[in-house]
């Protein structure tokens, strides 16, 4: 029993030591394969041998774009301001003049975003009427008896328009063209502007005036006391009294010419293009008519844009263009103006969205302005707010190749070419470049070389 015993010890310390061998040798093993020389420990960490960046050739059809952003507006926006005072000193119609001391002021202000029609009432001051009519020469004196100009004639037919005047345009202010104002005054419910006391009085002071050479003349002819009239006395004292009657008559005749109805200065704004919006007003009441009282727009909308000056050479009128607001709505509309056809807008407002026509800069890539007119009615709403505009340039015939624009390089002969990666080679094939767009561009290889599903280089 002892000896069985002793027997299984050593057994026990045998295994124990084979074990011991077994996990040291197992560790250097392991210790072992881990183990680097310096240039394994190079090589391990260079990096990895560089590979050209390729993209898929695709067939796709391309549709070039100019985008830009502008804002939409009404058309044609224009300042109104009086050309003179309402009224004349004592016309008799109610309204002060320029020279009788009284300052005038706005008693009705316009209505902003109402309509204006020709032969409205646009606003009052000092209680008379500021009205409208059609004509593209600007108010700029009082039309009267005895006025003759282009002025004149374009009252005259916006009379005849309005159906108050049937008589002939003629150019010049007469006695029909008088009732016809009266009328016209009348349907508005005012009074035209007639002559008034001091106009009255100053008639009679020349009649006077006549009457009174006229008796100096035949008093001087026939004095009726005997007195010889036929010496050299006589002669001077006739000759004297003739001149005076002649200045009498000649100061009277002047007067008369102007004297009559009469349309003020200030009393009527002649617009170009009627009917038209109203878009804003400058005055309130009680204010003196010094300036500006409003804008005038109208009612066509547009969308001003700039575009860079390369793009512009892409542009021309006629083009559609997709305008887009920032609350989604679109419309569909025309490219009308570009450059300097872009009207420029005299009442300070828009026009002008931070660049220049570009025309005489001589920097080809300066911005140049468009204007996009949209249909009657189309995004009225959205007047004052941005939108995108996008003009359709080219497109291409369908679906063509494409690759990236990076893809595209020219060598030494001067064509255009890819470089397209087959297996573990890269060819130069040489292609026509057609259209451009979204960073695309359309290519037309020789034969077979290239087709949708290739590889083309990008770069290293």
């Amino acid at each position: 029993m002892r000896r069985h015993k002793g027997e299984s010890s050593r057994r026990k310390r045998l295994g124990s030591i084979v074990v011991a061998v077994g996990l040291v040798g197992a560790g250097g093993w392991f210790a072992g394969s881990q183990m680097q020389s310096p240039a394994d420990a190079a090589a391990a960490h260079r990096p990895p041998k560089a590979e050209p960046v390729t993209v898929a050739v695709e067939r796709r059809s391309l549709t070039a774009s100019v985008v830009a952003q502008g804002s939409v507006e009404f058309a044609s926006p224009q300042s109104l301001s009086l050309a003179g005072p309402v009224g004349s000193p004592d016309s008799g119609s109610g309204g002060p003049g320029a020279d009788d001391g009284v300052v005038q002021r706005v008693t009705r202000l316009p209505v902003a975003g109402s309509e204006v029609k020709e032969g409205d009432v646009l606003m009052q001051v000092s209680g008379r009427p500021v009205l409208v009519l059609r004509g593209s020469v600007p108010m700029y004196r009082t039309l009267g008896p005895g006025t003759s100009g282009d002025d004149v004639k374009q009252l005259q037919q916006a009379l005849k328009r309005l159906g108050f005047s049937f008589g002939t345009v003629t150019g010049t202010f007469g006695q029909q063209d008088a009732v016809a104002v009266s009328r016209w005054y009348r349907s508005k419910g005012f009074r035209a502007e007639e002559p008034g006391i001091a106009d009255k009085q100053q008639l009679g002071t020349l009649e006077a005036a006549v009457t009174a050479a006229q008796q100096a003349v035949l008093a001087a002819t026939d004095p009726g006391d005997g007195t010889d009239t036929g010496g050299e006395a006589g002669k001077l004292q006739r000759k004297a009294a003739q001149q005076q009657l002649d200045a009498a008559n000649s100061a009277l005749s002047a007067f008369q010419a102007g004297y009559g109805t009469k349309v003020p200065a200030g009393e009527v704004i002649f617009l170009p293009d009627l009917p038209a919006r109203l878009d804003k007003v400058s005055v309130k009441l009680g204010d003196t008519p010094s300036g500006p009282v409003g804008t005038v727009t109208s009612s066509r909308v547009v969308v001003q844009a700039v575009v860079p000056g390369n793009d512009a050479k892409l542009l021309h009128k006629g083009m559609k263009a997709q305008v887009e607001t920032p609350d989604g709505k679109t419309a569909e509309g025309e490219l009308v103006a570009l450059g300097d056809d872009v009207p420029k807008n005299d009442a300070g407002a828009g026009t002008d969205s931070g660049g220049t026509s570009g025309g005489g800069s001589g920097d080809a890539s300066a911005p140049v302005p468009v204007q996009i007119s949209l249909p009657s009615g189309e995004l009225a709403k959205n007047a004052n707010e941005s939108a995108k505009v996008t003009i359709k340039v080219g497109a291409s015939d369908g679906e063509v190749l494409t690759v990236p624009v990076a893809a595209l390089h020219t060598s030494a002969d001067g064509k255009a070419r890819v470089q397209v990666r087959r297996g573990g080679e890269v060819v130069d094939v040489p292609v026509k470049a057609g259209l451009s767009a979204q960073g695309q561009v359309e290519v037309a290889p020789t034969g077979d070389a290239l087709k949708a599903g290739d590889y083309v280089v990008v770069g290293q």
